[in-house]
């Protein structure tokens, strides 16, 4: 109930005047503690010189996004511009070759960063699920699959095959990983494709197409081998109207993204506040509030970022790839929450989604979360602050499940059948509220340490408690039914376009 139901404007208005000014006096608080903790010691390591002309130092904690718009950022740019040229030229001359050049292309560049050695050790995992997927056994490829990236994870193993890197250079370690347990994944995916498919006959130059494509090598996303050997396989494909125009929005938008995230280190130091815990424990509960919400909204960015910019070269080789994941600010709930959505993909449709059926009984569902969160524990690594996060996750979408099946029961059913539909929509965002803030907990674990999310959880939920904690449920709670609004306002304009569709 209250799913399609409009609340008054006014209503509206008021939330999000409440929410407007929320994220502003949390943002004020904020950049305070980036001026007075700028000078730190504590800080020194991470907030370097950035814009001196006006006195401004940068946040610089995320090694990752550092290394990609300084050091490493001509690497990307060359790289990519010669895949789009050398792409575009063969589809204009040989377009039925062009899953060769692909292949071709992203074999020499893994040549040229990481070295020959290096795509000898991913030819030889390619080769051995191959053969693999020869015998046609599913839950062999997947347990093949498995172990094959355990052994990218897991020592010695992933010691003495991180020594065939040739190359020494500051992502190396990075590139490593991504381009290692990527390829384990699409070789996996070929491999349970070619079950599913006896008739097709996959052969082992299907899958290096697949594999060294270049913009999905390093960083994914992930296609599963069905939909990307569809797509590459297409002779002389056609886009659809408007799609280079939605190409360079595209593209616009990374750029813009870039931009706002520089601007943004250079006031607020997100990534190195929570580093220096007494520093942190000094702050108001509406900056701490912020500080915990803002490190999930960055690492949605960055990932954003990296999927627009890879995506925008997919498309423009006639791909359709996995959209960037929805924003932490429209999360409510576990099911939705992801931050890669071509892993997410690959597991639901490999594991979650084979076990756990329809996702409406209790036990199924139970076996297929956590079938899906030990594997997804070995693609992040197994740790313990790893198994904490799985841990924390797997209990939450449960959790939903078992609250979902108690609201279907008596006397709860009856309770909400006699709310009206505004009202129903209005209960229902004040838990998903609590969830939301679920949410944001159960990944800053990950995101940013354990010790920096007991603190928040201390001040936010216990010491905080009654007064703080209301009021940034309150907050939350209006953002969830923003949030809500638009969900209803694209379903209806969905539902519109497909009764215009019916008619035409």
């Amino acid at each position: 109930m209250g799913i399609k139901t409009a609340l008054p404007a006014a209503e509206l208005g008021l939330y999000s005047l409440v929410l407007s000014g929320a994220l502003a006096y949390a943002g004020r608080g904020l950049l305070e503690a980036s001026q007075d903790g700028a000078h730190r010691k504590a800080f020194r390591e991470s907030v370097r010189p950035g814009w001196e002309y006006i006195g401004r130092k940068m946040d610089v904690a995320d090694f990752e996004w550092v290394m990609w718009f300084t050091s490493f950022r001509n690497v990307i740019i060359f790289t990519l511009s010669g895949h789009v040229l050398f792409a575009k030229l063969c589809t204009m001359v040989a377009p039925q070759l062009r899953s060769w050049m692909y292949a071709v292309y992203g074999a020499l560049a893994v040549v040229g960063i990481m070295g020959p050695w290096y795509l000898l050790l991913l030819l030889g995992h390619c080769v051995g699920l191959y053969v693999v997927s020869l015998f046609g056994q599913p839950w062999l490829c997947l347990g093949v699959g498995l172990a094959s990236l355990a052994s990218f994870k897991l020592d010695p193993l992933i010691s003495w095959q991180s020594g065939f890197v040739t190359r020494t250079f500051d992502l190396q370690e990075v590139l490593f990983h991504g381009g290692s347990g990527f390829t384990v994944l699409r070789c996996t995916s070929f491999a349970l494709e070619s079950c599913a498919h006896p008739d097709r006959r996959y052969s082992l130059a299907d899958l290096l197409k697949y594999n060294f494509y270049l913009p999905f090598f390093f960083f994914g996303p992930i296609m599963t081998f069905d939909r990307f050997h569809a797509q590459v396989s297409q002779v002389e494909p056609v886009r659809p109207e408007g799609e280079l125009w939605r190409i360079r929005a595209q593209a616009g938008l990374s750029v813009i993204a870039i931009l706002a995230v520089d601007v943004f280190f250079h006031f607020f130091y997100i990534l190195t506040i929570p580093s220096d815990l007494k520093f942190v424990n000094r702050l108001p509960d509406s900056a701490l509030a912020g500080l915990a919400y803002s490190n999930l909204v960055y690492d949605w960015v960055k990932a954003a970022v990296l999927f627009g910019v890879v995506n925008t070269v997919a498309r423009l080789d006639h791909l359709d790839p996995p959209h960037p994941p929805k924003c932490i600010t429209a999360l409510y709930v576990f099911a939705e929450t992801h931050f890669d959505r071509g892993i997410n993909d690959w597991l639901c449709k490999y594991v979650y989604d084979h076990i756990g059926g329809q996702h409406s009984a209790v036990i199924p569902e139970l076996g297929a979360t956590i079938a899906t969160f030990a594997i997804t524990t070995l693609w992040l690594g197994p740790c313990d602050v790893v198994y904490l996060w799985s841990c924390l996750n797997c209990f939450g979408l449960n959790f939903e499940l078992w609250v979902q099946k108690l609201a279907e029961m008596e006397p709860l059913a009856q309770i909400e059948t006699s709310l009206s539909e505004q009202m129903s929509r209005r209960v229902r965002a004040v838990f998903g509220a609590m969830n939301f803030w679920a949410i944001v907990m159960y990944n800053l674990v990950s995101l940013n340490s354990p010790e920096f999310t007991e603190l928040v959880v201390q001040r936010l939920l216990l010491s905080g408690f009654p007064r703080t904690t209301l009021a940034i449920l309150f907050v939350t709670y209006c953002g969830v039914q923003l949030v809500k609004e638009r969900e209803r306002t694209l379903a209806l304009e969905e539902e519109q376009k497909q009764d215009k569709e019916k008619l035409e």
